[in-house]
């Protein structure tokens, strides 16, 4: 585990040190990782116990449940708080259905209560006076960009070509004026973005899941999977490597991505370089049909073994009820530590 600690300190020490690193160009950070590389592996002992958490050593220690999520029952119950809570009840008159004629976005809208929404995102010290930009809307940005415009740039995305006057049926989803030039800038959207805490999304993904569950497409007899997704990225060539005691430590571009073995596929390097996607699923055993609830995105370079028991409790944070998981080989409980855990 020297090598998981060694590439842990690299990847924070140049966080740290060089929080612009992807402004700079890559001869600089060849020079940077090179220097990083050589100074930590040069001071370390690989006599010490080593203190880092197995989530650090994983890369997963931003995905762990903490404090302030919200599970499915309680969601139901904060939902009926705020509705109760409103002082002014508007009429039900909805412009929406007038404008937006996509069936996917309309969908998407009809789903979405900007109250809530606002509530869910709400950060210390937020206040909704004098505001003409909310946090549901920049959410909403993010769902049409993502949906509809996944392609383009966000620059280009927050410009009149599509968010401007004219684009009636964007600006109606987004929750921009018809009558006023209000916009949204790129900027702001992507500290929006940077900005969400991991709770935040939990609890987004949690208002969802809570009307997933509402909807009737799940029967009375369910079962959960949990699989992995390769992402690869272009990180073909590392900035710098090292062998140690048999173990290659890689810097890429991507400081937070690695080297891992690809499983058995035709036409495929036997490597691949960048992350993988592990997903919780839930299958209707009757229909076969199946439904990704959440995931934990890590390093390529770890054993898909190792992501079973966090999946498990982050599940179990948001209050999915999990009796049966039905996974490949790879997720093999071998030391029983997720029955103990789970008190099994």
């Amino acid at each position: 585990m020297h090598h998981k600690n060694i590439r842990l300190i690299i990847r924070k020490q140049l966080k740290r040190q060089y929080p612009n690193w992807k402004r700079l160009n890559k001869k600089t950070k060849k020079e940077i990782a090179r220097k990083v590389l050589a100074e930590v592996t040069a001071e370390y002992d690989f006599n010490q116990d080593i203190q880092a958490s197995p989530e650090e050593l994983l890369g997963i220690e931003q995905q762990i449940p903490t404090e302030g999520i919200i599970k499915l029952d309680e969601m139901a119950q904060f939902i009926d708080m705020v509705n109760s809570s409103r002082v002014i009840k508007f009429n039900s008159y909805n412009r929406s259905p007038i404008y937006i004629t996509d069936e996917e976005l309309r969908f998407v809208d009809e789903l979405l209560d900007d109250g809530i929404i606002n509530r869910l995102l709400a950060y210390d010290g937020y206040s909704p006076v004098m505001r003409e930009i909310f946090p549901s809307n920049l959410f909403r940005a993010e769902l049409l960009k993502a949906i509809k415009y996944p392609e383009i740039s966000y620059r280009k995305f927050c410009s009149e070509e599509y968010l401007g006057l004219d684009r009636k049926q964007n600006r109606v989803f987004v929750g921009l004026s018809l009558s006023k030039k209000t916009m949204i800038d790129h900027t702001r959207l992507s500290r929006f973005r940077s900005s969400l805490s991991f709770v935040q999304q939990i609890n987004l993904l949690v208002y969802t899941l809570h009307y997933f569950y509402k909807s009737g497409l799940l029967g009375d007899c369910v079962v959960h999977g949990i699989d992995s997704t390769e992402l690869a990225n272009d990180c073909k060539v590392p900035l710098a490597s090292l062998d140690i005691n048999g173990k290659k430590i890689r810097i890429d571009n991507d400081i937070d991505c690695d080297c891992g073995a690809r499983r058995n596929k035709r036409d495929k390097s036997v490597f691949v370089i960048g992350y993988r996607l592990h997903s919780l699923t839930v299958i209707d055993a009757k229909t076969g049909h199946s439904f990704p609830l959440v995931s934990l995105l890590a390093p390529a370079n770890h054993h898909d073994s190792h992501f079973l028991p966090f999946l498990v409790k982050l599940a179990k944070a948001m209050g999915i009820d999990i009796k049966l998981v039905t996974a490949d080989e790879a997720y093999h409980d071998k030391d029983g530590s997720l029955l103990r855990e789970a008190g099994y």
